[in-house]
């Protein structure tokens, strides 16, 4: 399957674009950047040089995904979300004189397979998030995220947990089911598993 990148994208000669993948109106992918098969970058996303996505990835309108992010398979990032990489963020040194590249360390953050960044969410710099976690839409998520915790508010607090559905778990006994796919977890040292 072919990629499509729009006539008005910008992308980098140096980026790598997966089979299928998409990358709409006003986009701009930096050079090294790696997107993996059948994803979608849409209208004014940023990808940074050197984030790597894996397949199936849909990046929304106006989102921004900063270096050195590392994006797993299936992930949703929505409309204007932000990845920030900048723990510090100065424009000059303490004598005023006007940052260079050199200047900072950008940290990255590292989104597990199947997870969802909500609309105009702000995720922090150095966090990771875990496979199937759900962040709301608005949240400042400031620490790390378990595999399929729901976080929402600034800054994120835990608020459930979600199966592979999206949809909120039940709590049934000890058990937590996801009610669409009635997939079973068991919550252990505040991290969800899966029951066989």
């Amino acid at each position: 399957m072919a990629t499509y990148s729009a006539p008005t994208a910008d992308v980098s000669d140096s980026a790598s674009i997966g089979d299928g993948t998409k990358i709409w109106h006003l986009a701009q992918v930096r050079e090294g950047a790696k997107i993996g098969a059948g994803c979608v970058v849409g209208r004014g996303a940023y990808v940074d040089h050197g984030v790597h996505m894996g397949n199936n990835c849909k990046i929304q309108n106006h989102a921004l995904v900063y270096a050195p992010a590392q994006l797993g398979v299936g992930v949703f990032v929505g409309p204007a979300a932000v990845f920030a990489n900048d723990m510090f963020p100065r424009a000059v040194s303490p004598d005023l004189t006007l940052k260079g590249v050199d200047d900072w360390n950008p940290e990255g953050t590292v989104v597990g397979d199947g997870a969802s960044i909500g609309a105009r969410a702000v995720l922090v710099p150095g966090l990771t998030i875990g496979a199937w976690a759900m962040i709301a839409a608005g949240a400042v998520v400031t620490r790390n995220v378990p595999a399929h915790a729901l976080m929402v508010g600034v800054p994120a607090r835990q608020a459930g947990w979600v199966g592979k559905s999206g949809k909120r778990c039940e709590q049934i006994g000890d058990i937590w089911v996801d009610p669409d796919t009635e997939q079973k977890f068991e919550e252990v040292d505040g991290e969800l598993q899966e029951l066989s």
